[in-house]
């Protein structure tokens, strides 16, 4: 059974936003109570989170859909509905979440820091939040927002300050065990370990991991093995030691052939060409072994390598070893540039800038595409006259329709606002006058020639009534 993942396809979805609410307050007495919907709630957020209890990323390959909860409508009585609950993922340090594409979305390295995946969608807003001097009682309420869904891959690369790379059963297992207080799996067949084991050194005042990569073999770069798996986890390191065998019973490999074929493995699959290496000759207890550590140890000084001679069954060098690696270590710890406060940058919108576009496609649809724009329509009640005409209002004074005129776009032409697999198209006609001041009953907006037949209905009932009221007036008694 799969105990360690280290990448993972995930859906998230955040929360939508709970719908205002269109009420009129109704009391005894109080003819005029006024509008007093509330707002709908905000949806909840998908957060990523680094947490250092967790170290794979199991959970989500088990369960790669996950969605916030989303806010409750507005109610009655100025009641606002209530904010849907953000979703907190733990992830792993050394997390990188990035896109279908494969673009880099974030890099999560550190105890607490955290990606906003999908942004929840807001509430939307009341018949209250809506009357204004000349809209006094506003017969409609905006939509919520759906919230974002996205599908994004999220990638392990372990945070360690030292690689052991090298053959399997080159004894990277045994080594990492008695250096430090790791307990992985240790035999004597290849592929032994098949996940990164982590362990912490502590040699003089420093402090540092040191990380067991599963063996590598030739083509491991181009995934033969469990190269591709695994060699994303040495790219944090700061210094890569291979680990050879001095005692392989292999009659056409050798510690040189060997360091050969890891090093062009590391030169394939790229970034690593800057990293400090160290040689370890492993397992020179055997007789044969410290014999040909011997042999080899001149070939690969004249390299430009540090050699240390080790056994992690005798226990023989270690301890040279651990305090070198520390060295190195602090050295690059002093040479990294220090971390600066993150920078505040504000940056001001263009004066110029309208927040939206006009385009005219091919088939002669004039499509509209902007933040502002796209919003106001999922938030619109189109069974309601009074909140299409809001719209439209909110669109010319945004300037839209001014900006249709200078691309050409005529009565009748079809606009379209959104992209183009979730867009609302509509027959465009110029607005002469927009206002308040064009508003009939509560619903209702004048500019439609084609009213609901509830409002034909109120309409007709209306005229009745004032065709009886005449006629009462002018009764005359004896």
């Amino acid at each position: 059974m799969t105990t360690f993942v280290d990448r993972v396809e995930l859906h998230v979805a955040a929360g939508s936003g709970g719908h205002g609410c269109a009420s009129v307050h109704r009391e005894k007495f109080k003819p005029l109570g006024g509008p007093d919907g509330g707002n709908g709630g905000r949806g909840g957020d998908v957060i990523l989170t680094v947490d250092q209890s967790v170290t794979t990323l199991l959970d989500y390959h088990h369960s790669p859909h996950r969605k916030a909860t989303s806010g409750k409508p507005g109610e009655g009585g100025n009641r606002s509905g209530k904010d849907g609950q953000d979703l907190v993922l733990p992830v792993p340090d050394g997390t990188v979440v990035l896109d279908r594409a494969g673009n880099v979305l974030a890099d999560l390295v550190g105890h607490g820091t955290s990606f906003v995946a999908a942004q929840g969608g807001r509430g939307g807003l009341g018949n209250a939040a809506l009357a204004s001097a000349r809209r006094k009682a506003p017969g409609f309420a905006l939509l919520g927002v759906p919230g974002d869904a996205h599908e994004i891959v999220l990638e392990l690369k372990t945070v360690a300050d030292v690689a052991l790379v090298g053959y399997p059963s080159a004894g990277k297992s045994s080594l990492i065990s008695v250096l430090s207080a790791a307990k992985p799996k240790i035999a004597d067949y290849p592929f032994t370990t098949l996940v990164p084991n982590l362990g912490v050194v502590t040699a003089g005042s420093t402090v540092y991991t040191i990380a067991d990569v599963p063996g590598l073999i030739p083509g491991a770069s181009q995934g033969k093995g469990l190269g591709l798996e695994f060699l994303r986890h040495v790219e944090r390191c700061s210094v890569l030691v291979h680990v050879l065998d001095t005692a392989t019973l292999e009659s056409e490999r050798d510690p040189l052939s060997d360091l050969d074929t890891i090093e062009e493995e590391l030169r394939q699959y790229g970034g690593l060409g800057n990293r400090p290496r160290v040689v370890v000759l492993n397992k020179i207890d055997v007789p044969d072994g410290k014999d040909l550590a011997e042999m080899v140890r001149p070939d690969l000084e004249a390299r430009g390598y540090r050699v240390f001679e080790v056994s992690a069954v005798a226990h023989m060098g270690l301890k040279e070893l651990s305090f070198a690696l520390a060295d190195i270590i602090a050295k690059a710890r002093a040479a990294k540039p220090k971390e600066e406060a993150t920078r505040i940058v504000i940056r001001p919108k263009a004066v110029d800038d309208s927040g939206f576009t006009v385009t005219r496609e091919e088939d002669g649809l004039f499509r509209v595409r902007g933040e502002k724009p796209e919003r106001w329509v999922r938030q619109t009640d189109f069974n309601n006259d009074e909140a299409v005409g809001y719209l439209a209002d909110r669109l010319n004074r945004l300037g839209v329709e001014q900006e249709l005129m200078k691309v050409g776009a005529r009565n009748g032409d079809g606009v379209a606002i959104g992209p183009e697999d979730n867009a609302v198209v509509f027959d465009w006609e110029p607005t002469v006058t927009a206002g308040a001041e064009m508003l009939g009953r509560r619903g209702e907006d004048h500019r439609f020639e084609a009213p609901r037949p509830a409002t034909t209905r109120r309409r007709d009932r209306q005229a009745e009534r004032d065709e009886a009221t005449q006629e009462f007036e002018g009764f005359e008694p004896f």
